[in-house]
Protein backbone atom coordinates (compact mmCIF):
# COMPACT_ATOMS: atom_id res chain seq x y z
CA UNK A 1 0.00 0.00 0.00
CA UNK A 2 1.33 3.44 -0.91
CA UNK A 3 1.86 6.20 1.60
CA UNK A 4 -1.07 8.09 0.09
CA UNK A 5 -3.27 5.02 0.56
CA UNK A 6 -2.12 4.65 4.16
CA UNK A 7 -3.21 8.25 4.83
CA UNK A 8 -6.48 8.03 2.94
CA UNK A 9 -9.81 8.36 4.70
CA UNK A 10 -10.76 4.83 3.70
CA UNK A 11 -7.58 3.25 5.04
CA UNK A 12 -7.65 5.22 8.29
CA UNK A 13 -11.32 4.37 8.74
CA UNK A 14 -10.54 0.67 8.57
CA UNK A 15 -7.78 1.21 11.14
CA UNK A 16 -9.77 3.28 13.62
CA UNK A 17 -13.46 2.45 13.07
CA UNK A 18 -15.78 -0.39 12.15
CA UNK A 19 -18.73 -0.01 9.77
CA UNK A 20 -22.14 -1.22 10.86
CA UNK A 21 -25.53 -1.30 9.17
CA UNK A 22 -27.35 1.81 7.86
CA UNK A 23 -24.03 3.61 7.36
CA UNK A 24 -23.33 3.74 11.12
CA UNK A 25 -19.67 3.69 12.15
CA UNK A 26 -18.49 2.37 15.51
CA UNK A 27 -15.67 4.64 16.77
CA UNK A 28 -13.03 2.88 18.87
CA UNK A 29 -10.91 5.95 19.66
CA UNK A 30 -11.94 5.69 23.32
CA UNK A 31 -13.89 3.31 25.56
CA UNK A 32 -17.20 5.13 24.90
CA UNK A 33 -17.37 3.31 21.52
CA UNK A 34 -19.79 5.80 19.97
CA UNK A 35 -22.11 4.58 17.22
CA UNK A 36 -21.99 7.56 14.87
CA UNK A 37 -24.65 8.05 12.22
CA UNK A 38 -23.75 9.53 8.83
CA UNK A 39 -23.14 13.27 9.00
CA UNK A 40 -22.89 13.26 12.79
CA UNK A 41 -20.03 13.59 15.27
CA UNK A 42 -19.12 11.42 18.24
CA UNK A 43 -19.58 12.57 21.85
CA UNK A 44 -16.11 14.14 21.93
CA UNK A 45 -16.68 16.11 18.69
CA UNK A 46 -13.24 14.88 17.54
CA UNK A 47 -14.45 12.11 15.21
CA UNK A 48 -17.30 12.08 12.72
CA UNK A 49 -19.03 9.84 10.20
CA UNK A 50 -18.49 11.10 6.68
CA UNK A 51 -20.08 8.93 4.03
CA UNK A 52 -19.87 5.84 6.21
CA UNK A 53 -16.25 6.41 7.11
CA UNK A 54 -14.76 7.51 10.43
CA UNK A 55 -12.77 10.72 10.05
CA UNK A 56 -10.98 13.15 12.34
CA UNK A 57 -12.74 16.51 12.52
CA UNK A 58 -9.59 18.46 13.38
CA UNK A 59 -6.70 18.70 10.93
CA UNK A 60 -3.26 17.26 11.50
CA UNK A 61 -0.95 20.05 12.71
CA UNK A 62 2.62 20.44 11.48
CA UNK A 63 5.09 23.11 12.57
CA UNK A 64 7.58 24.76 10.25
CA UNK A 65 10.78 26.53 11.26
CA UNK A 66 11.81 29.84 9.73
CA UNK A 67 14.03 29.69 6.68
CA UNK A 68 17.65 29.34 7.70
CA UNK A 69 19.30 32.74 7.97
CA UNK A 70 16.28 34.66 6.67
CA UNK A 71 14.34 35.02 9.91
CA UNK A 72 10.95 34.93 8.20
CA UNK A 73 8.14 32.42 7.90
CA UNK A 74 7.46 30.41 4.81
CA UNK A 75 4.59 31.85 2.82
CA UNK A 76 1.98 29.32 3.89
CA UNK A 77 2.89 29.14 7.59
CA UNK A 78 0.15 29.73 10.12
CA UNK A 79 -2.74 28.80 7.85
CA UNK A 80 -4.21 25.99 5.79
CA UNK A 81 -1.57 24.23 3.76
CA UNK A 82 -1.48 25.24 0.09
CA UNK A 83 0.17 22.04 -1.08
CA UNK A 84 3.61 23.59 -1.50
CA UNK A 85 6.37 21.04 -0.85
CA UNK A 86 7.55 21.02 2.75
CA UNK A 87 11.18 20.70 3.77
CA UNK A 88 11.56 17.70 6.13
CA UNK A 89 14.58 19.29 7.79
CA UNK A 90 12.44 22.22 8.95
CA UNK A 91 9.13 20.44 9.59
CA UNK A 92 7.96 18.82 12.82
CA UNK A 93 4.91 16.55 12.84
CA UNK A 94 2.94 17.12 16.05
CA UNK A 95 0.47 14.79 17.67
CA UNK A 96 -2.37 17.28 17.22
CA UNK A 97 -5.00 15.70 15.02
CA UNK A 98 -2.92 12.57 14.51
CA UNK A 99 -5.34 10.18 16.19
CA UNK A 100 -4.71 7.78 19.03
CA UNK A 101 -3.73 4.21 19.81
CA UNK A 102 -6.32 3.91 22.60
CA UNK A 103 -7.82 1.57 23.74
CA UNK A 104 -6.43 -1.38 21.80
CA UNK A 105 -2.90 -2.06 20.67
CA UNK A 106 -1.97 -0.31 17.44
CA UNK A 107 1.28 1.29 16.30
CA UNK A 108 1.22 5.05 16.75
CA UNK A 109 -0.63 6.91 13.97
CA UNK A 110 2.61 8.44 12.64
CA UNK A 111 6.12 7.06 13.06
CA UNK A 112 8.22 9.45 11.01
CA UNK A 113 11.88 9.15 10.05
CA UNK A 114 14.11 12.00 8.93
CA UNK A 115 17.78 12.93 9.00
CA UNK A 116 18.97 15.74 11.26
CA UNK A 117 22.61 16.75 11.70
CA UNK A 118 23.68 13.46 10.16
CA UNK A 119 21.55 11.32 12.49
CA UNK A 120 18.72 9.13 11.20
CA UNK A 121 15.96 10.15 13.59
CA UNK A 122 12.50 8.83 14.35
CA UNK A 123 9.59 10.79 15.85
CA UNK A 124 6.67 8.76 17.16
CA UNK A 125 3.54 10.89 17.03
CA UNK A 126 0.21 10.23 18.73
CA UNK A 127 -2.54 11.74 20.83
CA UNK A 128 -2.69 10.42 24.36
CA UNK A 129 -5.92 9.87 26.25
CA UNK A 130 -4.98 10.88 29.78
CA UNK A 131 -7.17 9.73 32.65
CA UNK A 132 -4.27 10.40 34.99
CA UNK A 133 -3.82 14.09 34.39
CA UNK A 134 -4.24 17.42 36.07
CA UNK A 135 -3.43 21.10 35.88
CA UNK A 136 -1.10 22.99 38.18
CA UNK A 137 -1.89 26.70 38.32
CA UNK A 138 0.61 29.29 39.55
CA UNK A 139 -1.03 32.62 40.40
CA UNK A 140 1.35 35.50 40.94
CA UNK A 141 -0.23 37.43 43.78
CA UNK A 142 0.10 38.04 47.50
CA UNK A 143 -3.67 38.05 47.85
CA UNK A 144 -5.13 35.32 49.98
CA UNK A 145 -7.19 33.06 47.74
CA UNK A 146 -8.11 30.44 50.33
CA UNK A 147 -6.71 28.19 53.04
CA UNK A 148 -4.24 25.51 52.06
CA UNK A 149 -6.06 22.27 51.11
CA UNK A 150 -9.35 24.19 50.65
CA UNK A 151 -11.64 22.84 47.95
CA UNK A 152 -11.76 24.64 44.60
CA UNK A 153 -15.18 24.58 42.95
CA UNK A 154 -16.61 25.21 39.52
CA UNK A 155 -20.39 25.11 39.11
CA UNK A 156 -20.54 23.88 42.69
CA UNK A 157 -18.40 20.80 42.01
CA UNK A 158 -14.99 20.29 43.57
CA UNK A 159 -12.39 20.22 40.82
CA UNK A 160 -9.22 20.60 42.90
CA UNK A 161 -7.66 22.18 45.97
CA UNK A 162 -5.36 24.96 47.13
CA UNK A 163 -1.85 23.64 47.60
CA UNK A 164 1.36 24.97 49.12
CA UNK A 165 2.05 28.62 48.31
CA UNK A 166 5.38 29.46 46.71
CA UNK A 167 7.43 32.65 46.81
CA UNK A 168 5.11 35.40 45.62
CA UNK A 169 2.58 32.99 44.16
CA UNK A 170 -0.50 31.07 45.19
CA UNK A 171 -0.68 27.52 43.85
CA UNK A 172 -3.73 25.52 42.80
CA UNK A 173 -4.02 21.85 41.87
CA UNK A 174 -6.87 21.13 39.46
CA UNK A 175 -8.14 17.80 38.19
CA UNK A 176 -6.57 14.43 38.76
CA UNK A 177 -8.02 10.98 38.45
CA UNK A 178 -9.96 11.17 41.74
CA UNK A 179 -12.03 14.12 40.51
CA UNK A 180 -12.31 12.79 36.96
CA UNK A 181 -13.46 9.27 37.83
CA UNK A 182 -13.75 8.94 41.62
CA UNK A 183 -16.77 11.16 42.22
CA UNK A 184 -20.14 11.74 40.62
CA UNK A 185 -20.67 11.94 36.88
CA UNK A 186 -21.20 15.68 37.17
CA UNK A 187 -17.97 16.12 39.13
CA UNK A 188 -16.05 14.25 36.45
CA UNK A 189 -17.69 16.17 33.64
CA UNK A 190 -17.14 19.59 35.24
CA UNK A 191 -13.53 18.70 36.14
CA UNK A 192 -12.81 17.61 32.56
CA UNK A 193 -14.39 20.76 31.13
CA UNK A 194 -12.48 22.97 33.59
CA UNK A 195 -9.13 21.45 32.63
CA UNK A 196 -9.97 21.60 28.94
CA UNK A 197 -10.81 25.31 29.19
CA UNK A 198 -7.67 26.08 31.20
CA UNK A 199 -5.46 24.20 28.75
CA UNK A 200 -7.13 25.99 25.83
CA UNK A 201 -6.22 29.36 27.36
CA UNK A 202 -9.83 30.25 28.15
CA UNK A 203 -10.85 32.03 31.39
CA UNK A 204 -12.35 29.87 34.13
CA UNK A 205 -14.15 31.24 37.20
CA UNK A 206 -13.48 29.29 40.39
CA UNK A 207 -14.57 29.70 44.00
CA UNK A 208 -12.50 28.53 46.95
CA UNK A 209 -14.07 27.28 50.16
CA UNK A 210 -13.34 29.73 52.96
CA UNK A 211 -11.70 32.04 50.44
CA UNK A 212 -12.44 34.04 47.34
CA UNK A 213 -13.48 33.90 43.71
CA UNK A 214 -10.68 33.87 41.18
CA UNK A 215 -10.75 33.96 37.38
CA UNK A 216 -7.81 32.08 35.89
CA UNK A 217 -6.64 32.42 32.28
CA UNK A 218 -3.25 31.16 31.12
CA UNK A 219 -0.83 34.00 30.45
CA UNK A 220 -3.21 36.65 31.81
CA UNK A 221 -3.50 38.43 35.17
CA UNK A 222 -5.75 36.65 37.68
CA UNK A 223 -8.96 38.39 38.73
CA UNK A 224 -9.68 38.09 42.47
CA UNK A 225 -13.20 39.00 43.58
CA UNK A 226 -13.64 40.99 40.40
CA UNK A 227 -10.37 42.93 40.69
CA UNK A 228 -7.52 42.19 38.26
CA UNK A 229 -4.18 41.70 39.97
CA UNK A 230 -1.33 43.88 38.78
CA UNK A 231 1.91 42.91 40.48
CA UNK A 232 3.79 39.98 41.90
CA UNK A 233 5.60 41.00 45.07
CA UNK A 234 9.27 41.92 44.82
CA UNK A 235 9.99 39.78 47.88
CA UNK A 236 8.73 39.14 51.39
CA UNK A 237 8.71 42.02 53.87
CA UNK A 238 12.15 41.15 55.14
CA UNK A 239 13.61 40.86 51.64
CA UNK A 240 12.06 44.17 50.63
CA UNK A 241 13.71 45.84 53.62
CA UNK A 242 17.06 44.35 52.65
CA UNK A 243 16.77 45.35 49.00
CA UNK A 244 15.79 48.98 49.55
CA UNK A 245 17.34 49.82 52.96
CA UNK A 246 20.24 51.77 51.48
CA UNK A 247 17.87 53.81 49.31
CA UNK A 248 15.66 54.73 52.28
CA UNK A 249 18.63 55.64 54.47
CA UNK A 250 18.63 59.33 55.38
CA UNK A 251 15.06 59.88 54.18
CA UNK A 252 13.13 57.91 56.83
CA UNK A 253 13.80 56.79 60.41
CA UNK A 254 11.76 53.58 60.29
CA UNK A 255 10.13 51.41 57.62
CA UNK A 256 7.61 48.63 58.19
CA UNK A 257 6.96 46.41 55.15
CA UNK A 258 3.71 44.50 55.66
CA UNK A 259 3.58 40.93 54.43
CA UNK A 260 1.37 37.95 55.18
CA UNK A 261 4.37 35.71 55.79
CA UNK A 262 7.35 37.79 56.95
CA UNK A 263 6.88 41.45 57.88
CA UNK A 264 10.09 43.48 57.93
CA UNK A 265 11.08 46.29 60.35
CA UNK A 266 14.05 48.29 59.10
CA UNK A 267 15.87 49.45 62.26
CA UNK A 268 15.68 46.00 63.86
CA UNK A 269 16.68 44.27 60.64
CA UNK A 270 20.30 43.41 59.91
CA UNK A 271 20.19 45.88 57.03
CA UNK A 272 19.36 48.70 59.43
CA UNK A 273 22.08 47.62 61.82
CA UNK A 274 24.69 47.63 59.08
CA UNK A 275 23.59 51.18 58.27
CA UNK A 276 23.89 51.99 62.01
CA UNK A 277 20.33 53.28 62.17
CA UNK A 278 19.13 53.95 65.75
CA UNK A 279 16.37 51.71 67.07
CA UNK A 280 13.05 53.53 66.54
CA UNK A 281 11.12 51.83 69.31
CA UNK A 282 8.09 50.98 67.15
CA UNK A 283 6.94 47.47 67.98
CA UNK A 284 4.67 45.49 65.69
CA UNK A 285 2.22 42.72 66.38
CA UNK A 286 3.00 39.13 65.59
CA UNK A 287 5.59 36.52 66.47
CA UNK A 288 9.16 37.75 66.34
CA UNK A 289 11.48 35.46 64.40
CA UNK A 290 14.95 36.89 63.95
CA UNK A 291 15.60 40.62 64.47
CA UNK A 292 13.45 42.70 62.15
CA UNK A 293 11.40 39.72 60.93
CA UNK A 294 7.88 39.03 62.22
CA UNK A 295 5.47 36.19 61.48
CA UNK A 296 1.66 36.21 61.85
CA UNK A 297 1.21 39.98 62.11
CA UNK A 298 -2.35 39.56 60.78
CA UNK A 299 -4.64 37.07 59.12
CA UNK A 300 -4.40 36.34 55.40
CA UNK A 301 -6.64 38.48 53.22
CA UNK A 302 -6.97 40.88 50.31
CA UNK A 303 -5.44 43.83 52.15
CA UNK A 304 -1.90 45.14 52.48
CA UNK A 305 0.76 42.56 51.64
CA UNK A 306 -1.74 39.71 51.40
CA UNK A 307 -3.03 40.31 54.94
CA UNK A 308 -6.48 41.36 56.11
CA UNK A 309 -5.09 44.75 57.16
CA UNK A 310 -6.70 47.82 55.62
CA UNK A 311 -5.47 50.25 58.31
CA UNK A 312 -1.69 49.80 58.33
CA UNK A 313 -1.26 51.64 61.65
CA UNK A 314 -3.18 48.82 63.33
CA UNK A 315 -0.07 46.65 62.98
CA UNK A 316 1.72 48.81 65.55
CA UNK A 317 1.52 47.24 68.99
CA UNK A 318 3.38 49.93 70.92
CA UNK A 319 5.70 52.89 70.56
CA UNK A 320 8.43 52.91 73.21
CA UNK A 321 9.22 56.46 74.43
CA UNK A 322 12.69 55.31 75.46
CA UNK A 323 13.64 55.07 71.79
CA UNK A 324 11.03 56.92 69.70
CA UNK A 325 11.07 60.71 69.39
CA UNK A 326 8.80 63.49 68.11
CA UNK A 327 9.38 64.09 64.42
CA UNK A 328 10.34 60.45 63.74
CA UNK A 329 9.65 59.71 60.06
CA UNK A 330 7.79 56.43 59.57
CA UNK A 331 6.95 54.66 56.29
CA UNK A 332 4.57 51.73 56.04
CA UNK A 333 4.38 49.97 52.68
CA UNK A 334 3.39 46.69 51.05
CA UNK A 335 5.64 44.27 49.22
CA UNK A 336 4.34 45.49 45.85
CA UNK A 337 4.44 49.22 46.55
CA UNK A 338 0.73 49.44 45.69
CA UNK A 339 -0.03 50.59 49.25
CA UNK A 340 2.06 53.09 51.21
CA UNK A 341 1.56 55.46 54.16
CA UNK A 342 4.02 58.06 55.42
CA UNK A 343 3.68 59.41 58.99
CA UNK A 344 5.53 61.73 61.35
CA UNK A 345 5.30 61.21 65.13
CA UNK A 346 3.84 64.21 66.98
CA UNK A 347 4.74 65.41 70.49
CA UNK A 348 2.75 62.51 71.99
CA UNK A 349 4.49 60.00 69.72
CA UNK A 350 1.30 59.46 67.75
CA UNK A 351 1.80 58.76 64.01
CA UNK A 352 0.28 61.55 61.95
CA UNK A 353 -0.18 60.88 58.22
CA UNK A 354 1.69 63.29 55.97
CA UNK A 355 2.51 63.71 52.31
CA UNK A 356 5.21 61.30 51.18
CA UNK A 357 8.44 63.19 50.41
CA UNK A 358 9.63 62.80 46.86
CA UNK A 359 12.80 60.77 47.74
CA UNK A 360 10.66 58.32 49.73
CA UNK A 361 8.01 58.14 47.01
CA UNK A 362 10.74 57.38 44.49
CA UNK A 363 11.78 54.28 46.47
CA UNK A 364 8.18 53.13 46.89
CA UNK A 365 7.69 53.49 43.15
CA UNK A 366 10.88 51.52 42.59
CA UNK A 367 9.40 48.64 44.59
CA UNK A 368 6.58 48.56 42.05
CA UNK A 369 8.99 48.80 39.15
CA UNK A 370 10.82 45.74 40.46
CA UNK A 371 7.66 43.67 40.73
CA UNK A 372 6.98 41.37 37.82
CA UNK A 373 3.50 41.43 36.26
CA UNK A 374 0.95 39.22 37.96
CA UNK A 375 0.15 36.29 35.68
CA UNK A 376 -1.64 32.96 35.78
CA UNK A 377 0.52 30.06 34.59
CA UNK A 378 -1.21 26.82 33.59
CA UNK A 379 0.86 23.64 33.50
CA UNK A 380 -0.68 20.45 32.14
CA UNK A 381 0.61 17.37 33.95
CA UNK A 382 0.01 13.79 32.86
CA UNK A 383 1.29 10.24 33.09
CA UNK A 384 1.98 8.45 29.80
CA UNK A 385 1.27 4.75 30.06
CA UNK A 386 -1.04 2.05 28.80
CA UNK A 387 -1.56 1.67 25.10
CA UNK A 388 0.18 4.99 24.47
CA UNK A 389 3.54 3.35 25.16
CA UNK A 390 2.49 0.18 23.37
CA UNK A 391 1.92 2.30 20.30
CA UNK A 392 5.59 3.27 20.47
CA UNK A 393 7.29 -0.03 21.28
CA UNK A 394 6.53 -3.68 21.94
CA UNK A 395 8.57 -3.43 25.18
CA UNK A 396 7.19 -0.31 26.95
CA UNK A 397 9.54 -0.37 29.93
CA UNK A 398 12.46 0.23 27.58
CA UNK A 399 10.81 3.42 26.39
CA UNK A 400 10.27 4.53 29.99
CA UNK A 401 13.92 3.95 30.85
CA UNK A 402 15.11 5.67 27.69
CA UNK A 403 13.03 8.76 28.51
CA UNK A 404 14.38 8.76 32.07
CA UNK A 405 17.96 8.68 30.74
CA UNK A 406 17.27 11.57 28.38
CA UNK A 407 17.98 9.44 25.30
CA UNK A 408 14.42 9.87 24.05
CA UNK A 409 13.12 13.44 23.96
CA UNK A 410 9.48 14.03 24.80
CA UNK A 411 7.44 16.95 23.52
CA UNK A 412 3.76 17.86 23.47
CA UNK A 413 2.63 19.67 20.38
CA UNK A 414 6.32 20.42 19.84
CA UNK A 415 6.58 22.17 23.21
CA UNK A 416 9.30 21.07 25.65
CA UNK A 417 8.16 19.12 28.70
CA UNK A 418 9.60 18.55 32.14
CA UNK A 419 9.92 14.83 32.83
CA UNK A 420 9.54 14.04 36.51
CA UNK A 421 12.18 11.77 38.05
CA UNK A 422 11.22 8.33 39.31
CA UNK A 423 9.15 5.64 37.72
CA UNK A 424 6.85 6.03 34.74
CA UNK A 425 6.70 8.85 32.23
CA UNK A 426 5.16 11.77 34.10
CA UNK A 427 5.42 15.03 32.17
CA UNK A 428 4.49 18.67 32.72
CA UNK A 429 4.13 21.34 30.02
CA UNK A 430 3.33 25.05 29.85
CA UNK A 431 0.13 25.20 27.78
CA UNK A 432 0.99 28.64 26.38
CA UNK A 433 3.92 27.07 24.51
CA UNK A 434 1.66 24.63 22.68
CA UNK A 435 -0.21 25.32 19.43
CA UNK A 436 -3.80 26.47 19.49
CA UNK A 437 -6.28 23.61 19.65
CA UNK A 438 -3.83 21.15 21.20
CA UNK A 439 -6.31 19.63 23.65
CA UNK A 440 -9.47 17.64 23.35
CA UNK A 441 -11.42 15.25 25.52
CA UNK A 442 -13.26 11.97 25.57
CA UNK A 443 -16.34 11.59 27.76
CA UNK A 444 -14.94 8.78 29.88
CA UNK A 445 -13.98 11.51 31.06
CA UNK A 446 -10.33 12.17 30.17
CA UNK A 447 -8.27 14.78 28.36
CA UNK A 448 -6.66 14.20 24.98
CA UNK A 449 -3.30 15.82 24.31
CA UNK A 450 -0.56 15.45 21.70
CA UNK A 451 2.68 13.74 22.60
CA UNK A 452 5.79 13.03 20.55
CA UNK A 453 8.85 10.88 21.22
CA UNK A 454 12.00 11.75 19.25
CA UNK A 455 15.08 9.52 19.21
CA UNK A 456 17.72 8.04 16.88
CA UNK A 457 16.34 5.37 14.57
CA UNK A 458 18.88 2.81 15.79
CA UNK A 459 17.78 3.35 19.38
CA UNK A 460 14.13 3.16 18.40
CA UNK A 461 14.62 -0.24 16.84
CA UNK A 462 16.67 -1.40 19.83
CA UNK A 463 13.77 -0.44 22.12
CA UNK A 464 11.49 -2.78 20.21
CA UNK A 465 9.90 -0.04 18.12
CA UNK A 466 7.47 -0.75 15.31
CA UNK A 467 10.04 -0.66 12.50
CA UNK A 468 7.58 -1.84 9.89
CA UNK A 469 5.40 1.24 10.43
CA UNK A 470 8.14 3.83 9.97
CA UNK A 471 7.38 6.30 7.19
CA UNK A 472 9.93 8.74 5.80
CA UNK A 473 9.16 12.40 6.43
CA UNK A 474 9.44 13.14 2.70
CA UNK A 475 6.82 10.54 1.80
CA UNK A 476 4.54 11.61 4.64
CA UNK A 477 4.71 15.29 3.75
CA UNK A 478 4.10 14.59 0.09
CA UNK A 479 0.89 12.70 0.92
CA UNK A 480 -0.65 15.08 3.42
CA UNK A 481 -4.27 16.13 2.78
CA UNK A 482 -4.92 19.80 1.91
CA UNK A 483 -6.69 20.48 5.22
CA UNK A 484 -3.38 19.97 7.06
CA UNK A 485 -2.59 22.95 9.28
CA UNK A 486 0.89 24.48 9.18
CA UNK A 487 1.89 26.60 12.17
CA UNK A 488 5.12 28.59 12.56
CA UNK A 489 7.61 27.12 14.98
CA UNK A 490 7.70 29.21 18.21
CA UNK A 491 11.16 30.69 18.61
CA UNK A 492 11.18 30.15 22.38
CA UNK A 493 10.71 26.38 22.01
CA UNK A 494 13.87 24.30 21.45
CA UNK A 495 14.01 22.36 18.19
CA UNK A 496 13.46 18.69 19.11
CA UNK A 497 16.10 17.38 16.70
CA UNK A 498 19.83 17.21 17.21
CA UNK A 499 22.13 19.17 19.49
CA UNK A 500 19.91 22.27 19.51
CA UNK A 501 17.32 20.32 21.50
CA UNK A 502 19.63 19.45 24.35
Amino acid sequence: MSIADQLSIEARSRKFGASEGDGIVRCDACPILCRIRPGRQGACARYANEGGHLIRVDPVVLMERTLEGEGKLVAFAGGTWDGHPLDPSRTFVTGIGAGTTYPDYKPAPFIVSSEHEGVDTVTVVTEGIFSYCGVKVKIDTDRHLGPETAAIRVDGEQVGHVTTAEYGSQMLSIGGVRHLTGGSKKEGRVTCETMLQLCAGAPVTMTIDGGHEVVVEAGRPPVVDGKPEQRMRVGCGSATVGIFAQQWFGHVDEVIVLDDHITGVLTEHQAGRVLEMPHAGIGVRGRRSTPGRYFQVANPGLGWGGTDITDPLSVIQKIDPKYAWPGLRLLLTSTTGEDALYCVLDENLVPVPAEIPEPVRKVVDRIGENCEPSLSTVLFMAGAGGSLRAGVTEDPVRLTRSVAKGETKVSMGGAPVYVWPGGGITVMVDVTRMPKGSFGYVPTPALVAPIEFTLPRSLYLALGGHGGDIVSASDLLAALPPETRIDPWPERNPWPFGRSAS
